[in-house]
């Protein structure tokens, strides 16, 4: 890799590291911010999507394995999302395969807007551990968002397990390791509809810098408060979104 080429990937890593370790200790957030940043500089939402699930395949394999040592995970509550999720990606990826570029840019940047909203208002409710009831259904919705936005399995289902009263740090384990087997499946079916036109420089640069923090993710869900990390990914996607939906729209 020549300076040109290591200059104009290095802040590709850099994202791809930061939005890891986030996503590592929350639970959510590696797609969002990484689909906003490829929306925000041009590239086509299924591309972008496909992309961001290209390298999700592999920090989320890293992430998943570091957080079942570290014994993070409900695998009963695994096999209740897993099996829904994937299918729930397929029909996103699909849907969104066949979708006009310029038509799904809007409503993809508003639904992350969305997103950070949520995450923004979540920062501020503290749980009460408890046995969530809306599992399989929450799995399949989240999984077909998580592809048709480029990013939201985390925001959507780690959310709405905590706020059924889920553990914290098996919640963010589970969903983290899960995780893997729908990025795993929605790549594919990306791969089945457009080729692999989504392998760019900004796909390596998100890869090298996500699979190099996913390590750190199942440290940090022991460790650091959820809530401060989660308000700061809500601000930080409603800012980026509102400005692609403003320049998508014709500002």
């Amino acid at each position: 890799m020549d300076l040109s080429t290591l200059e104009a990937v290095a802040p590709f890593i850099l994202v791809g590291f930061a939005a890891q370790v986030v996503d590592g200790a929350l639970g959510m957030a590696f797609g969002t911010i990484s689909n906003t940043m490829l929306l925000w500089i041009g590239v086509p939402p299924a591309a972008a999507s496909a992309g961001v699930h290209t390298v999700e395949t592999f920090t989320t394999a890293v992430s998943g394995i570091s957080h079942a040592l570290h014994k993070n995970v409900d695998w009963r509550l695994f096999f209740r999302l897993v099996i829904p999720g994937m299918i729930g990606g397929i029909l996103g990826a699909y849907v969104l395969s066949n979708v006009d570029a310029e038509t799904a840019k809007p409503f993809i940047l508003a639904y992350l807007a969305a997103i950070g909203g949520y995450l923004l208002w979540r920062s501020g409710h503290k749980p009460n551990p408890k046995k969530p009831r809306v599992v399989e259904p929450l799995g399949l919705v989240g999984g077909f968002l998580d592809a048709a936005g480029g990013g939201g399995w985390g925001a959507v289902v780690t959310s709405n397990l905590l706020v059924q009263g889920a553990h914290p740090r098996f919640t963010i384990g589970t969903v983290n390791t899960a995780e893997f087997f729908l990025t795993a499946t929605i790549s594919a079916t990306f791969i089945t509809q457009l080729g692999w036109e989504a392998f760019t420089l900004a796909t390596v640069g998100l890869l090298i810098g996500g699979v190099i923090a996913a390590p750190f993710g199942a440290i940090l869900a022991k460790r650091v408060p959820a809530p401060p990390l989660m308000a700061l990914v809500g601000v930080i996607l409603i800012a980026t979104s509102l400005f692609g939906l403003w320049r998508a729209i014709g500002g």
